[in-house]
């Protein structure tokens, strides 16, 4: 069942609208977000779908195609930060952050679908936050702009939900274009489309899902963080951002603890890479990425220290079997890689993947392209 008559069954009436925004896959760029350096990510095809009518009530009534359970009934005035853990609190917290922002949102129904993979570092809740931005700002006629609405659904996740992300996420459901990655400056929110058309050039970003998630991940992503800002703290800027990658040398050699150390030489080093991606895509030699993506991933496993056994074991495994790059993405402990391959080589390298996984008693992985796509749009 489609989601626009998921809904008439739903509320018994047709939807005012029907809103899609895709998760995202990151490119080159990690955990320099909060340190207001670059990321580089693309939009996925997959994405949340969301059927929405505007009520006069007051009343907010959420409902997922993908989650047991009946309707989530709200009022707009009642909802409260951190009250609810559950998956409505994404769709909630952006009602919530429309009005603490000062739009005249009231109530709505909502019935939601989503195709982006949970679990696996894909950002399915920014899609889930952006989609729902997108159809309230039309509904109520609110006129925001891509990046505004891309704020206010970081907002819900960093105040409502409780969980300390960057921009990135809800920035690239929101404002990426087909064919192009985008590249976002953290420090003043500036974005360049750049051109990422893999199959005009004969490439392919397969996406490795390693579907399994660390325990280590809870708390991790704060510890970095702070390590991050004590080196900055300790270099005398304001963010690492502000650490340019010729005086990196120099830098480490003021920083006493080893960890802060190893921090800051992933991040410095990672802008950079983002840089050198930027410079490779606008000379058109896509291919010269591949040693960027996985000299990534080897900062991202023993600086940064934020791998595991099967996101290591999907890049050497791809590597070996003849991929141009690969590392893996996301927050880490799990979740997925990406691997720039030659098209001719996807069943190949598939294959060497999966062989790997079950040799190493893993569970399978699931593995799938990651073409460039839109991102927010109506399409009903």
């Amino acid at each position: 069942m489609g989601v626009r008559e998921g809904f008439e069954e739903l509320y018994g009436a047709a939807p005012e609208g029907v809103w899609a925004a895709p998760g995202r896959v990151n490119l080159i760029g990690e955990y320099t977000d909060f340190n207001e350096g670059f990321v580089m990510p693309l939009a996925l095809p997959h994405t949340a779908v969301a059927a929405v009518s505007r009520r006069a009530d007051g009343v907010l009534r959420l409902h997922s195609a993908d989650v047991e359970g009946p309707v989530v009934e709200l009022r707009v005035d009642e909802l409260t930060p951190r009250s609810d853990t559950g998956w409505a609190a994404y769709p909630a917290g952006v009602v919530w952050a429309l009005r603490e922002a000062g739009h005249a949102v009231g109530g709505a129904d909502v019935h939601l679908a989503s195709t982006v993979p949970t679990g696996a570092g894909l950002s399915s809740s920014a899609a889930l936050e952006v989609v729902t931005a997108l159809a309230l700002d039309e509904l109520y006629e609110l006129g925001l702009t891509r990046p505004e609405l891309a704020r206010l659904a970081q907002r819900a996740e960093n105040d409502f939900v409780g969980v300390p992300c960057g921009v990135m996420d809800q920035t690239a459901s929101a404002c990426c274009t087909e064919g192009h990655a985008l590249h976002l400056d953290c420090r003043d929110l500036s974005i360049r489309q750049i051109p990422f058309d893999l199959a005009s050039q004969g490439l392919e970003l397969l996406v490795v899902d390693t579907r399994v998630k660390h325990e280590l991940g809870d708390g991790a992503y704060a510890e970095r963080r702070a390590g991050c800002e004590e080196g900055a703290r300790q270099l005398g800027v304001s963010h690492l951002r502000d650490v340019a990658y010729e005086d990196l040398d120099a830098a480490l050699a003021r920083l006493s603890d080893e960890r802060v150390r190893r921090y800051v030489r992933h991040v410095v080093s990672d802008d950079h890479r983002v840089d050198r991606v930027v410079s490779l895509l606008d000379a058109g030699d896509v291919r010269a990425i591949g040693p960027v993506l996985t000299d990534g991933h080897a900062s991202l496993r023993d600086d940064l220290r934020i791998s595991c056994p099967e996101l290591d074991l999907a890049v050497s495994a791809a590597n070996s079997a003849g991929a141009l790059g690969a590392r893996m993405t996301g927050g880490g402990f799990g979740g997925s890689a990406v691997v720039l391959v030659e098209a001719a080589d996807v069943d190949t390298i598939t294959k060497a993947i999966e062989e790997a996984f079950a040799a190493a008693g893993f569970t399978a992985p699931r593995v799938f392209p990651a073409v460039p796509s839109a991102g927010a749009r109506r399409i009903g």
